[in-house]
């Protein structure tokens, strides 16, 4: 056996190479969902009991990664971070893209007035800077998980929306398009199985990359105390409220940036490292 074939990604049954990145990054993204899932059935201890005498203490036996600024247990706060960082992202990229893709659609297929008032209002939207839009409606609302999840699928939509209607402004030109007119199929039948078949791909592409701008932007938020107040926090919050131990090189503050940083890059490679067809069996 050679080098070279020791190197060449192995092709799996279904004719498709296997990446050993995105493999790894699945495997990161698998580990922190099922964290996100069962995080109350896995802490080792409760997230506000003070379980070290100092605080910004160091990892042991006992606290595998250090206590934070209170002597509470890093460990179980990350974990249960995650359910909220992935939990409310997941929740607001998954509205985001529902209404963005929807109205993409609709608006490729009726265009017209309809498309251009509803693009012209989009883009006024997306030109506001999303941490100001987040700050105006938290001093507006107050700061909860619902309102989180409106405010980060509204800042997103319009993204979504062009990113969807580009695609089926393409589609909607098409032979097929215009032999389902001919035939007298409605908006609905030619959104539902016309175009949405033909862009569901790229439209799931999307979903990941918004998913870490999502991420992303809970993060910030929640560092500048716009996100998740107490007793609740997300990685960003944790990334906040323990700032002062970066003179220390704390875990307590290093260990929530790693999450958001793993959690943001495992997504970015997996859908660079997407599954191909393998182009030459024999090379």
């Amino acid at each position: 056996m050679t080098t070279k074939s020791l190197l060449r990604p192995a092709p799996s049954m279904l004719g498709y190479n296997i990446s050993p990145v995105g493999v790894m990054a699945f495997a990161i993204i698998f580990a922190w969902t099922i964290v996100a899932s069962f995080a109350p059935f896995m802490i080792p201890y409760s997230v506000g009991a003070i379980v070290d005498t100092d605080y910004f203490g160091p990892m042991s036996h006992q606290l595998w990664l250090g206590s934070d600024y209170l002597g509470r247990d890093m460990l179980s706060r990350v974990m249960m971070g995650a359910r909220y960082t992935v939990g409310i992202s997941l929740a607001a990229v998954a509205l985001c893209c529902f209404c963005g893709v929807t109205l993409g659609m609709i608006a490729a297929v009726i265009g017209g007035w309809f498309d251009t008032i509803l693009s012209r209002f989009l883009d006024a939207l997306n030109s506001i800077p999303s941490k100001l839009f987040g700050l105006v409606v938290v001093a507006a609302v107050g700061s909860s998980i619902p309102v989180l999840i409106i405010t980060l699928a509204v800042i997103y939509t319009p993204g979504a929306y062009r990113f969807a209607r580009a695609l089926a402004v393409n589609i909607n030109t098409m032979d097929f398009i215009t032999v389902a007119r001919t035939r007298g199929e409605r908006v609905g039948y030619i959104i539902r199985s016309e175009i949405l078949p033909n862009i569901i791909r790229p439209v799931l592409a999307d979903f990941g990359l918004r998913f870490v701008f999502v991420v992303l932007l809970l993060s910030g938020l929640s560092f500048l105390g716009l996100g998740l107040q107490p007793p609740y926090a997300d990685w960003g919050a944790l990334v906040r409220e323990n700032i002062g131990g970066l003179p220390f090189a704390a875990p307590a503050v290093i260990v929530p940036s790693f999450a958001i940083a793993s959690l943001t890059i495992s997504v970015n490679l997996l859908i660079d490292n997407l599954p191909r067809k393998i182009r030459d069996r024999s090379a």
